[in-house]
């Protein structure tokens, strides 16, 4: 059975004692849920604060993203090891963002998915079509590329290390939302 997965990427927000105030308030309204994952993903100098305020908690705290080196002169870029050692369980790849702004690829999502996995961690790996695409009739195909690109070369046992977010970039500031039966509708897709 599907574990319900409920997760928050802070994106570029919060500052620190922003983020404390928010842990000790969000703490208490979690403490007792034990029937779904609960993930925060902040800015990565604000994972082990929120690894400490969550401690015995059942929210778990990940990073935003990660380089597919462990180590090297990649100014700015977080790696694996990093994030681990800042108690980081889970982590965000290929969100729309990094795939618009940072001209993230299916190859380098296949990369970072990589790095999580021989690291330890939980990859969330967002997929997801445009508006221009939505309209076109090509959702299908484009979910289609980035599952079968994203994942390329995953071992069988690999699949089961990880969640697969879809993310209808089209319903992002757009005003326009999916709907329940348009999501089921991807998520059956993405299953099969």
């Amino acid at each position: 059975m599907r574990r319900k997965v409920i997760a928050g990427n802070w994106k570029m927000f919060k500052s620190k004692s922003e983020a404390k105030t928010f842990a000790v308030e969000f703490r208490d309204l979690v403490s007792d849920i034990k029937d779904r994952e609960i993930i925060i993903c902040p800015p990565f100098m604000h994972i082990s604060l929120l690894v400490e305020a969550f401690a015995g908690s059942p929210v778990k705290i990940g990073g935003q993203n990660l380089f597919w080196e462990d180590e090297g002169a990649y100014t700015a870029e977080i790696s694996g090891p990093m994030l681990k050692s800042f108690g980081a369980s889970v982590v965000i790849i290929g969100h729309s963002e990094r795939r618009q702004y940072f001209y993230e690829t299916d190859e380098t999502v296949n990369k970072r998915l990589f790095a999580a996995i021989k690291s330890g961690l939980m990859p969330i790996v967002c997929i997801g079509e445009t508006l221009k695409e939505r309209d076109s009739g090509s959702t299908f195909n484009v979910i289609d590329t980035q599952v079968k690109n994203g994942l390329k070369g995953l071992a069988g046992g690999d699949v089961f290390r990880l969640v697969v977010a879809y993310e209808p970039v089209w319903a992002i500031g757009t005003g326009k939302t999916a709907t329940p039966e348009m999501a089921q509708e991807v998520h059956s897709y993405i299953r099969s």
